[in-house]
């Protein structure tokens, strides 16, 4: 009788970094481990992030396995319709629902999994760690000492075109007008991606002020996005990246925090 390995689980999200962890877990894992790679499956991240998948795919030597969410058609803007809300206290409701849900029903007991943090992210790491000593996680990134541009340079070097967002000057390629962004991020959607920028403006229309993503710095009021006014358009701003660990990570975290003060 064959013994069934232990898995290591991959989240690859379409991004240079989860590329590169997703490559490095393979190569030191393989061997010993049943390496699992998975994806969830967006509507609103750029055609080209499904380009890139089938590329890095032919990289790893190995499929896929792509998930993806029937209930909201694994669109955020339904999300936000149905739910009515766009971003709260504990975050986007797409992550949880698109992403948090799918991995609770495909993972198993025993799971170890890769998180695609950088030598940038190194305190994210620990926090999680240290709130979470019983959930087996491996950084290969933070052990390789590899940073964002290191990843983007490894894929290129590879021989793969980077995700069509990146090559716009985007720091990520998360979905086309992520509710994390700040006022610069979204001048640059308004620019870059106009019908998709005009779809969660009338979400916002529908929604009203609970649904405004940003404050105004002198009355702090909350505005919409139809009245982002100009300024500064920052295609390269920190956004944290949509994988499903790190963003699980930094619910569990938020989660246990709300528990603590209760």
């Amino acid at each position: 009788m064959s013994v069934q390995r232990p898995r290591i689980v991959c989240q690859f999200s379409c991004g240079a970094a989860s590329a590169v962890a997703t490559k490095l877990a393979l190569a030191q894992y393989s061997a010993t481990h049943d390496v699992q790679i998975i994806n969830a499956f967006l509507a609103n991240e750029h055609k080209d992030n499904r380009r890139f998948l089938l590329d890095c795919q032919e990289w790893f030597g190995q499929e896929v396995v792509q998930l993806r969410d029937e209930k909201y058609g694994a669109d955020i803007i339904q999300i936000f319709r149905r739910e009515r809300f766009m971003k709260g206290r504990n975050g986007a409701p797409c992550t949880k629902l698109l992403k948090r849900r799918l991995l609770d029903a495909w993972k198993q007991p025993g799971d170890v999994m890769v998180f695609g943090y950088t030598m940038e992210e190194v305190d994210r790491l620990e926090d999680f760690r240290e709130r979470n000593p019983d959930r087996p996680v491996i950084a290969p990134l933070i052990d390789s000492g590899l940073g964002k541009e290191d990843c983007k340079a490894l894929i290129m070097r590879a021989g793969i075109e980077l995700p069509y967002m990146y090559l716009k000057g985007y720091d990520n390629a998360n979905c086309i007008g992520c509710v994390k962004g700040g006022e610069g991020y979204y001048r640059a959607i308004r620019e870059d991606f106009p019908e998709q920028f005009e779809e969660l403006c009338k979400v916002q229309d529908e929604l009203g002020p609970g649904s405004y993503l940003h404050r105004n710095r002198t009355t702090n009021e909350r505005f919409s996005l139809r009245d982002l006014g100009d300024g500064p358009i920052r295609r390269n701003e920190k956004i944290p990246s949509c994988s499903f660990f790190c963003e699980i990570a930094e619910h569990e975290i938020a989660d246990q925090i709300i528990l603590r003060n209760r």
